[in-house]
């Protein structure tokens, strides 16, 4: 076997990177060889984004090297030689949502003819390119009328373009439905085949045994393991992220539940009808946690935000503790009593220039101060309070949320959304994209929300948050399709998602 076949596509050793007096990274190591899919898991904070942002060409390592093929990294000012060797895809869109997808594939490169771009050969440049990569979008489309799974794949064909065979895809399934994924797992498998080698970062374990051959584990900035896939049961793959095994982590858990049939319904809603959901009847009691599950297209989400004040029903009310509910404002819906964990934490969820106690008791303000001042002390104490009843891993108040990982981040928003004790929490997705370690921490906060006489709304696409409820509600095709009490089992649950006749 010749030596050329066995050199990896790239290699990082030893990589230390500081930012001040935190290490990011201590030690991060990575191999890829060409044409695999290769898992990189842990939980948030492990350093999986600083190894990201190293070998992406964003920043150079303080200590270890960095290959390609072999041969040692560009400098980092050389920005096409980057391009040419690795692309990342992330979560969140890198493409300009007004272009079409031509001039988002060709962006600041169009071809030109006597000074003016020449559209025409735009259009066929595009269509060869999306050709030669199966790319089945249209050139000519606005980018921002793309499904999300369309939009990667143009994001994919573009770094393809620049002569890049190693692409990033982070956390690329997020926001994605079942069949959706399924779609872009058949799209990667078929690019493998074609030569293209992926980095897949995902916090889904599940998708990395269906579409990974291997899988290095980084925990508390440090390299764990690199295994192939079919060689490690989940159960150690959980223990090697977690540091601590998985009945340890399930023990913390799982508590026992039995409902209060006598407390009050605080929830009454009578059938909410609009574009997205039709005639659903829900309500939730004292102390209860109600879950929504559904595919993407099943309204769960617009219902969900209906009721935090975010859009207006066409029919139907709501009323919370005896009191009508007001739709299509969000400050009136809080001042009723409704606390929030919205879906993009990045979008709706946190005011990025603030520092994290600003963002937690964003809320409150009107209750830490009269006439618009509010004391400092008091902000400070009544974060400080917050960070630990979360259990936020931070510096302190003073620090900018910017610099959180997801995990953390999203505890920032909780504790925003429990800060004005709200009568009925509303939790949207509330542990997509964290870690296993913070979604037991985030999880733990429903028990207790339970216990304080919260009503809770869970909406999730993850079993395990749904596993925290007194009842499912399941949402096909904008209905109320099926109910499930605590105890269901999980391929009853997705059948009825995936609107399965399972009778």
């Amino acid at each position: 076997m010749s030596t050329a076949v066995t050199t990896p596509l790239v290699e990082a050793s030893g990589i230390v990177k500081r930012y001040g007096p935190t290490t990011a990274l201590a030690d991060g190591r990575l191999t890829v060889l060409p044409g695999e899919s290769h898992a990189l898991v842990g939980r948030n904070g492990a350093g999986k984004s600083t190894l990201v942002t190293v070998l992406t060409g964003l920043q150079a390592p303080d200590e270890g090297t960095v290959r390609f093929d072999g041969e040692p990294a560009p400098p980092l000012a050389d920005r096409d030689a980057w391009r040419s060797k690795v692309a990342c895809v992330y979560q969140k869109p890198t493409v300009v949502p007004e272009l079409t997808v031509a001039e988002n594939l060709f962006i600041n490169r169009q071809p030109l003819q006597r000074g003016f771009i020449s559209w025409r050969r735009l259009k066929a440049q595009a269509t060869e390119l999306l050709d030669a990569w199966d790319v089945r979008v249209d050139p000519e489309a606005r980018t921002a009328d793309l499904k999300v799974e369309d939009r990667q794949m143009v994001e994919i064909a573009r770094a393809l373009s620049f002569g890049a065979r190693f692409i990033v895809l982070d956390e690329p399934t997020a926001q994605l439905d079942n069949r959706e994924i399924e779609r872009l797992f058949t799209r990667m498998r078929s690019l493998q085949d074609s030569g293209v080698t992926f980095l897949f970062i995902s916090h889904h374990l599940q998708e990395v045994y269906e579409v990974c051959q291997t899988v290095t584990v980084l925990r508390d900035a440090r390299w764990i393991t690199t295994a192939p896939v079919a060689d490690l049961p989940r159960t150690a793959l959980v223990e090697a992220m977690a540091g601590e095994s998985i009945e340890t982590i399930a023990e913390q858990g799982v508590q026992e539940r039995v409902v209060d049939e006598s407390a009050p319904v605080l929830l009454d809603a009578r059938g909410l009808t609009s574009d997205a959901y039709e005639n659903v009847d829900l309500t939730v009691r004292r102390g209860e946690v109600v879950g929504l599950a559904g595919s993407s297209g099943s309204g769960k989400i617009e219902l969900a935000e209906s009721l935090t004040g975010l859009h207006t029903p066409q029919r139907g009310t709501a009323q919370l503790d005896g009191k009508p509910l007001p739709f299509g404002d969000v400050t009136a819906a809080l001042k009723a009593g409704v606390g929030c964990v919205p879906r993009d934490r990045h979008v709706q969820g946190l005011v990025v220039g603030m520092t994290i106690g600003d963002n937690a008791t964003l809320s409150v303000l009107d209750r830490l101060g009269r006439y618009g001042f509010v004391g400092t002390d008091r902000k400070r104490g009544f974060a400080t309070e917050l960070i630990e009843r979360l259990d936020i891993h931070t510096e302190g108040p003073e620090q900018p949320v910017s610099d959180l990982s997801g995990g953390n981040a999203q505890k920032v928003v909780m504790a925003r959304a429990l800060a004005s004790d709200p009568q009925l929490l509303v939790l949207i997705n509330p542990t997509a994209g964290v870690d296993v370690k913070s979604k037991e921490s985030l999880l733990a906060r429903v028990d207790s929300a339970r216990e304080d006489g919260t009503a809770v709304l869970v909406v999730s696409d993850e079993l395990d948050d749904l596993r925290r409820c007194d009842r499912v509600l399941v949402l096909f095709h904008g209905r109320v399709a099926a109910e499930y009490p605590a105890g269901w089992r999980d391929h009853e649950l997705i059948a009825s998602i995936e609107g399965v006749d399972h009778g």
